[in-house]
């Protein structure tokens, strides 16, 4: 009896080794994991911040020309006889956000 308890004993103290080892090195894992997944979330956050302000420049010049080419076609309105100037200043106005 005494070495059937003994063995169970001994395996209750490797079960007991083997999981704690485990959980230590589940847990340096997911720590190397996170650090690492932080670490990707900063490099995208800098890589968006830098990528930002090309777009919304880019948008500034998309915009800029469509307004150029309304306050052309009123302009051309205008000359025609279509638009008085009333209107076409009216709508300039409008089109620049003034």
């Amino acid at each position: 009896m005494a070495g059937l308890l003994r063995g169970i004993a001994r395996t209750a103290v490797i079960s007991g080794t083997a999981t704690a080892v485990s959980n230590n090195v589940s847990r340096r894992q997911a720590q190397r994991f996170a650090e690492k997944d932080q670490q990707a979330y900063v490099q995208q956050q800098q890589t968006y911040q830098q990528q930002a302000p090309q777009q919304q420049s880019y948008q500034e010049d998309v915009d800029f020309d469509e307004q150029l080419a309304q306050l052309s076609k009123l302009g051309q309105l205008r000359d025609q006889g279509i638009l008085t100037q009333q209107e076409f200043e009216a709508k300039k106005r409008q089109i620049l956000g003034v």
